[in-house]
């Protein structure tokens, strides 16, 4: 049955409370004399994103769709713009340069206030009110999925926040799975789809124009790499090994001090595992999280490489007889209905991942064997994004959101590198097929793993 525009607004307007209410939790976590805390010293103080979820609701919306004057355009301003983690030399600010949390958490309060009467009116309207030639649903999109991309990146942030300074919560931790038989997975020469069509389909634009590209045989990792196999790089001196490293990666670790992953910490002769709320031995069948330097140099160190994009895409969606499905295990999920980004409201199916704010933690690298690809390759999606070689750049056909410019074009600079999948905490809608996450190599904090490749 086809949605009608009556349920398209109901639904997007369950999705914006959804959102907000998976972001007011993040804070919530935070002890109140901490929100102007700085977790990670590359980015800003939490305080700066208590208020710029808002802002960048208000700033889309408020003059060019609903026609609203400002009533704080201090705080437009100062809410604005996050930071691009490396790169641009650390914040110098003081947490007495920020405005009291009473104060920020007035101006959401009233954001919230005025959008949801206006954009009422305006969901309202059979029409659904354009602006710069896109309709307010796709405005809509862009709102819910960029609260929903924080709350990913906040959950990262506070967890490198001391464990003192949040209010724990508790988490049953899986460490039990089958021993984990590593080995590759033989993908056969084909052709992939990249990207989106231009049709009545919502993606940012870096995720358009679909294009085919034809990818050679190769064999990859059937699982992510474990920390229990990342602890033999350690042990086999990767860290102390320029032949691993890039020149530039090698100058950027050693500088920085970088002996080991950022999620473990040493205590004595053993290795601990920094959770959101405590320290646990080393879950050794856990996928490992690293920047995609030490992706690179653990790479190396194995005679691999990391695999491109359309690799990764592959073996992920791919086929023997050529056919590409929506995702890994196929294209139903549950109940016999497609399973979606137009499906935010539902239960995910969590039979397959490890996804859609499931857990805060990992799971062993095996433990979903459901979400396999039809090729036999495990835990695509979720449990932790996946690292490729590839540059985060324009497919062909590529046009900026005029509402949003820099989203992505910012960031064409050969610095950044796709990443794939999803993690614990990346929402369903966003483990679409052609969605594209990215990041620069040297940045360590996020969830983000990695599968090898040979050939």
């Amino acid at each position: 049955m086809l949605a009608t525009q009556s349920d398209i607004r109901h639904e997007l307007s369950a999705q914006l409370s959804d959102a907000r209410c998976q972001s007011d939790a993040l804070f919530a976590l935070v002890r109140p004399d901490s929100l102007y805390d700085r977790p990670i010293a590359e980015r800003h103080r939490i305080i700066f994103y208590v208020g710029h979820l808002e802002a960048f609701d208000w700033n889309l919306f408020h003059e060019r769709v609903l026609g609203l004057k400002s009533f704080h355009p201090e705080f437009d301003r100062l809410f604005a713009f996050g930071i691009d983690p490396v790169g641009g030399g650390l914040p110098t600010d003081q947490p007495s340069e920020w405005p009291s949390i009473a104060a920020v958490q007035e101006y959401v309060r009233k954001i919230r206030s005025i959008l949801d009467e206006k954009l009422a009116d305006a969901l309202a309207d059979p029409q659904l009110p354009a602006s710069d030639g896109f309709p307010l649903s796709t405005l809509l999109n862009v709102a819910i999925e960029h609260r929903l991309m924080h709350a990913e990146t906040l959950a990262y942030m506070l967890h490198q926040l001391p464990l003192d300074r949040k209010v724990r919560q508790a988490e049953a931790l899986d460490f039990d799975a089958a021993p984990v038989a590593h080995r590759s997975v033989e993908i056969p020469a084909g052709a992939v789809t990249l990207g989106l069509p231009r049709a009545n389909v919502f993606g940012w634009d870096n995720e358009f124009e679909a294009h085919t590209v034809n990818v050679s045989a190769f064999a990859i990792d059937q699982y992510k790499v474990t920390n229990r196999q990342y602890l033999e790089f350690i042990a086999a001196g990767g860290y102390e090994t320029p032949a691993f490293w890039s020149g530039d990666d090698w100058k950027w670790k050693s500088q920085q001090g970088i002996s080991h992953p950022a999620f473990w910490k040493q205590d004595g002769e053993q290795w601990l595992y920094r959770t959101m709320f405590e320290d646990v031995p080393l879950p050794a069948n856990w996928p490992v999280y690293v920047s995609q330097a030490e992706a690179k140099a653990y790479a190396n160190w194995a005679g691999k490489r990391l695999p491109t994009e359309a690799e990764w895409q592959r073996a992920a969606y791919g086929t023997p007889g050529g056919e590409e499905l929506a995702y890994p295990w196929g294209g139903e999920a549950w109940g016999g209905e497609s399973w979606s980004g137009e499906a935010r409201g539902r239960e995910a199916p969590a039979r397959f991942g490890n996804f859609d704010f499931a857990r805060w933690s990992p799971v062993p690298v095996n433990a979903f064997p459901e979400g396999q690809s039809t090729f036999g390759v495990h835990g695509l999606l979720g449990n932790g994004w996946e690292w490729t070689s590839t540059e985060f750049a324009p497919f062909p056909g590529f046009e900026p959101f005029p509402f949003y410019r820099g989203y992505s074009a910012d960031f064409f600079d050969g610095k950044h590198f796709v990443m794939k999948g999803g993690s614990a905490r990346t929402a369903a809608c966003m483990l679409r097929r052609t969605f594209r996450n990215w990041f620069q190599a040297h940045y360590q904090f996020i969830y983000t793993g990695f599968r090898c490749v040979s050939r």
